[in-house]
């Protein structure tokens, strides 16, 4: 058993040290890692602004206003201001250089208005420009709402009273917390944090394996006393330390990276303090370690670096398509997705954005899975490098 764990231990140490001499690609790795929470937060921030900033300027593009005195005072008293929308609006739309609707009004507007008809007010958008199709819905609020004023001024004029049109007055109740509609704009980052660790781990597991292979040091290797597992548990625990390291880089850049957003009101849903780096890295920790071992297990089966990299595209994919089940699935979460690799990793963490804290079975369950495969892979490779050792 001594000699198991020093062997072990030794062959840890070996790749520890393989894995930090490449400086280069581990300060790639690394930077990357650190960053890629302040940059994403920061182009959120930034969106966000960016809309608040045009909600806030309250402008209403239009053709025609000229012909329409009693819809330009309302639209004046409600404090929005009016522009002339530019010759070839349509196609400033179509490329998303103009990011308002416009309202185009036909040239007998008021006369039809005074004789009682019901005059005829398009709404021009693009449905693929994000920043015109989202003005349309609060300039259609503001036509609904000139249509209800007109409506009561006729009704009152004759004696009838408003309300008599209003069957019920409905009132709103959002059910949303404050955290969980801002997880509407931060459900991106734990995916971006799970890239962070598969990536992380990917170039030592395949340098460890592979690498080795193509270098020919992985059959001195074999020579030794040590047991093939025992040469398969260092390895793999470097691997996995490597990746656990990027894990919480990855996270811990999320607690300074708060002060580089840039909207006062994302500023403000958005809270990750150390209780939820801690629960980010609670779920991340096994991932990472079954990670380490699922692309050591697809990387042996190489007998070259460029053929390893091109066989760990089927798990880089996968990792990156298995959260898009959560975003495509519009009728909430599944039991089953606890039992999926990066799925459940994906789901829990932004259940900790949403202010959920998950319970013990919901953060066991996704840590036995990545056991189970982390043993299986473990063993497989074990038995290749066995037979390896026995040619």
């Amino acid at each position: 058993m001594k000699r198991w764990v020093e062997g072990a231990g030794a062959v840890f140490h070996k790749e520890i040290v393989d894995a930090l001499r490449d400086r280069r690609t581990l300060a790639t790795v690394l930077l990357s890692s650190v960053l890629m929470g302040p940059l994403v937060l920061a182009l959120l921030s930034g969106l966000v602004a960016s809309m608040e900033e045009r909600a806030d300027k309250r402008v209403v593009v239009t053709v025609g206003i000229e012909h329409a005195p009693t819809l330009r005072n309302f639209i004046e008293r409600q404090t929005f201001r009016i522009e002339t929308a530019p010759d070839d609006y349509e196609a400033q739309l179509r490329k998303s250089s103009l990011g308002d609707p416009v309202l185009v009004l036909e040239a007998d507007f008021e006369q039809r208005l005074e004789r009682g008809d019901v005059p005829e007010v398009v709404v021009v958008s693009d449905s693929s420009n994000r920043q015109a199709e989202a003005g349309s819905g609060r300039l259609m609020r503001l036509l609904d709402g000139f249509n209800r004023e007109r409506g009561g001024l006729t009704l009152a004029l004759r004696g009838v009273p408003g309300s008599l049109l209003q069957a019920v007055e409905p009132q709103e109740r959002d059910l949303a917390s404050t955290r969980s509609r801002a997880a509407q704009f931060t459900s991106m980052l734990p995916f971006f944090v799970l890239m962070a660790v598969l990536y992380g781990a990917l170039h030592a597991a395949l340098d460890t394996t592979a690498g080795e292979r193509e270098r020919g040091s992985l059959e001195p290797l074999l020579a030794n006393p040590a047991s093939p597992l025992a040469l398969v548990l260092g390895k793999w625990g470097a691997v996995a330390a490597v990746a656990m390291l990027i894990a919480l880089l990855s996270v811990l850049s999320f607690l300074p990276a708060r002060l580089l957003i840039r909207s006062e009101t994302l500023r403000s849903l958005f809270i990750f303090g150390p209780a939820e780096a801690a629960s980010f890295l609670a779920v991340l920790v096994p991932l990472a370690a079954g990670l380490s071992a699922l692309m050591m297990a697809v990387a042996i089966r190489c007998k070259s670096f460029k053929e390893a990299q091109a066989s760990t595209t089927v798990v880089i994919l996968a990792v990156s398509l298995l959260p898009l089940v959560s975003l495509f699935n519009q009728s909430g979460e599944k039991p089953w997705f606890l039992w999926v690799p990066a799925l459940a990793q994906y789901t829990l963490m932004n259940r900790v954005l949403r202010g959920e804290a998950p319970g013990v079975g919901d953060v066991l369950l996704p840590l036995a899975v990545s056991l189970l495969l982390a043993g299986a892979c473990l063993a497989f490779i074990a038995r290749r490098l066995r037979a390896a050792a026995v040619r």
